[in-house]
């Protein structure tokens, strides 16, 4: 390769401008709407090359597979799964405030299901589409730009009547900024559009008096009107949407909550999660009022039935369910789409003057083109009605001339050479004849039935109709006034045959307020088997099985029902466990591995000590690792509301061995793996945080650790087996901390 053709360049220029190309390209050519017709590029190319196959509303539905192939053949080389998720979303009702697509087959639904594949469902466009979107496409009213390879030409924008921005709403996330625009009512916008055509220095709160809010074709309650001015004003905020809460009557006395509608970021995945979550209040406590959840939802619409027990607070429950889950949700507005070529946010008033601008250039572009046809069309009558005038004359001259061009220069110019007329009236006639090119050609295509008088009433009916369509596109093109009317009389015809009923209801709302249960204290009893699974009994249970449960059981301990279990693991890790959540109720129920409700995770750590948190709070703790470290802390600095916390400070290497409870506690007996023990005051421990690494407490020989560590009191004997033999710890020589110990053989 010849060095000539080598470009040496900075690496950090190079990546910078790739990565604003690659940006640009994301928000200008994928992420976000146009402002205009208030489409991404995916759902442009698809509406058109599906007006481009016929594929109308009253035409036969088409594979899905065939507008996805055509679209990525012709005009969107990114994926047939963009195309189609595409088409999907615009033939979802629960999804758009207006669906485009009007879809054949399983398109999903609305708890998350995922449409059939392309090959199995069909569609075609909706009616509105095809003449609100699509209609004067054939009249040149948009620019057409080359496709990605230049074999095609597709619309730049599509001419859309009504302000789709706002009516179906956008969600996209393109590269360091995202869009996310509510649905709105189009009744509603329409009303507001003509608002602001009739007068352009309308308020934001003016506005409002047409569009009331979003309205989410899930239907729920906006619950923060007085926020909405602001959110319109910036096109940026925060709107809270409930869903809809009924309440049915049953046998027994009991009542049913019933969600009929959903907050709109609810719509997929969503509806089991808050199933899920409503089963979790009852499992963790928080509600003991649910009997039963079941999902009737159908095609018919959201059905959740929420079963509640006799004497249950319904509405402290309904109150718990806004604040525990989703039945309360927010959407996030940012109103961002492309406004003159680039990113903007836009407010309300701004988003409708892009659409009613968008729609006056449109309307322009139209009626020029409508008015030149119609000039010349009226060029053509003139000259045939004129030509009827003269009938006889034009036969003369067609009979006479020898060729077309002859009779045509006849017609044009007046010329007679070589014609041959049956009299000189005739001849000098013709010289007087000035019709022009056009209207020479029509008369030379004339055909003869034109010549009947009936054709000739017609023709100069037709005349007339010519001239009343160019005084009326006369007008509006110099009339704003007129050109708006005609836009808002096209508005009114949109909204008469496709607006609706809204569905959201727009209110200020005072926030849930959860009245908690007071929760009678008690004293329960933690009992966790060697296998980690645990469970709390009441304090007459464990008194009546108390003999079986301290033999059965690794860690029995008592704790308050409202208070929390502190594992210590060998990681210097401490978790805690709420009591609540673990479960309780007879001696022989099996209970919870205690790695399912804690950050605990047996396959990592191993535990060290258990035990009740008020417990701790009441004591010092004695730590000590395998490296022989040790200190002592204040129980206080474990009472913490975190899951888990480090309990201590750890060397490379060192791993916790013993935790214990500062109590009576006379002296510590340190056993190391190489059979040393050394036996010294607990007073010699000094008390540190528990962010501290400690003191050593006996000195070790390479390799040799702390395998073990007892405890003694005065006046009490200890003995442990060691090396087949009982050593009574109590007649160990009684030395000082950070000594070598002494070596016990066999």
């Amino acid at each position: 390769m010849n060095d000539d053709r080598i470009i040496r360049t900075e690496y950090s220029e190079v990546m910078q401008k790739s990565f604003i190309d690659y940006a640009m390209s994301v928000i200008i050519a994928r992420a976000l709407p146009d402002a205009r017709d208030g489409l991404k590029p995916v759902q442009r190319r698809t509406l058109y090359d599906m007006h481009e196959l016929g594929i109308r509303y009253d035409k036969p539905f088409r594979k899905s597979a065939r507008i996805v192939g055509d679209t990525m053949g012709k005009y969107h080389p990114h994926g047939d799964s963009s195309i189609y998720d595409a088409l999907v979303v615009m033939a979802q009702d629960f999804k758009k405030g207006m669906p485009l697509v009007d879809g054949h087959g399983n398109f999903g639904n609305i708890e998350g299901d995922g449409a059939a594949a392309m090959r199995y469902t069909e569609a075609r466009l909706q009616k509105v589409t095809q003449e609100a979107f699509l209609a004067d496409l054939d009249k040149d009213v948009v620019d057409f730009v080359p496709n990605f390879d230049e074999t095609e030409k597709e619309p730049s924008v599509l001419p859309v009547k009504i302000p789709n921005l706002l009516i179906n709403g956008s969600e996209g996330i393109a590269v360091g900024m995202a869009t996310n625009i509510p649905p709105h009512n189009l009744g509603e916008v329409i009303d507001a559009t003509k608002a602001y055509m009739l007068d352009e220095n309308i308020s934001t709160r003016e506005l409002m008096r047409y569009i009331k809010g979003p309205d989410f074709p899930t239907g729920g309650i906006v619950t923060n009107k007085d926020d909405l001015l602001d959110i319109y004003e910036t096109g940026v905020g925060k709107i809270k949407v409930r869903g809809k809460v009924e309440f049915e009557k049953v046998k027994g006395g009991k009542t049913n909550v019933v969600i009929t509608e959903i907050p709109y970021p609810m719509i997929g995945a969503n509806i089991a999660k808050f199933l899920q979550d409503v089963a979790a209040l009852s499992e963790t406590k928080k509600t003991m009022d649910i009997v039963d959840i079941s999902n009737q939802s159908s095609k018919e619409g959201i059905r959740i039935v929420i079963e509640l027990r006799k004497d249950a607070d319904v509405e402290n429950f309904v109150n718990l369910l806004y604040k525990k889950t989703r039945l309360e949700d927010t959407f996030g507005v940012n109103m961002l789409a492309i406004y003159e070529g680039r990113p903007e946010v836009l407010g309300l008033k701004k988003a409708i003057k892009a659409n009613v601008d968008f729609q006056f250039e449109v309307a322009t572009r139209k009626y020029t083109n409508l008015l030149a046809k119609e000039m010349e069309k009226k060029e053509i009558q003139e000259g045939l009605i004129k030509a009827c005038n003269v009938i006889d004359l034009i036969i003369e001259i067609l009979r006479g001339s020898k060729d077309r061009n002859m009779a045509k220069a006849c017609l044009v110019e007046g010329k007679v050479d070589g014609i041959k007329f049956k009299s000189k009236e005739s001849k000098i006639m013709a010289t007087q004849l000035q019709f022009s090119e056009k209207q020479a050609n029509a008369i030379l295509e004339m055909r003869l039935y034109k010549l009947i008088g009936l054709e000739i009433e017609a023709l100069i009916k037709d005349h007339e109709d010519t001239m009343a369509n160019i005084f009326r596109y006369e007008d509006i093109l110099e009339r704003r006034d007129s050109m708006a009317q005609v836009i808002m009389n096209e508005l009114d015809g949109f909204k008469k045959e496709f607006s609706r009923p809204r569905r959201t209801v727009i209110d200020n709302v005072a926030e849930a307020v959860v009245k908690e249960k007071e929760i009678e204290v008690t004293d329960v009893m933690f009992l966790m088997d060697r296998f980690g699974y645990a469970k709390t009994v009441d304090m007459a249970t464990y008194e009546r099985n108390k003999e079986a449960a301290d033999a059965e059981f690794k860690y029995v301990f008592k704790c308050k029902n409202t208070g929390k279990i502190c594992i210590f693991t060998d990681k210097g890790q401490m978790h805690t466990v709420k009591v609540m959540d673990l479960p309780g109720g007879k001696f022989r129920d099996k209970g919870v591995p205690i790695d399912n409700i804690s950050n605990y995770s047996s396959a990592n750590e191993d535990i060290v000590f258990m035990t009740s948190q008020t417990d701790i709070n009441l004591h010092r703790l004695i730590f000590v690792t395998e490296m022989s470290m040790m200190k002592i802390v204040d129980g206080g600095e474990f009472d913490v509301n975190k899951r888990t916390v480090a309990a201590t400070k750890l060397q490379e290497g060192d791993k916790l061995i013993s935790v214990v409870s500062y109590q009576e506690q006379k002296n510590i007996v340190l056993q190391s793996k190489a059979g040393y023990f050394l036996r010294f005051s607990v007073e010699e421990i000094p008390e540190k945080k528990k962010a501290a690494v400690g003191v050593r407490g006996m000195k070790l020989d390479a390799k040799d650790i702390i395998e073990a560590v007892y405890y003694t009191q005065n006046a009490v004997e200890v003995s442990i087996p060691y090396k087949s033999k009982n050593l009574v710890l109590n007649n160990l020589k009684l030395a000082k901390r950070d000594g070598k110990g002494t070596k016990v053989r066999g």
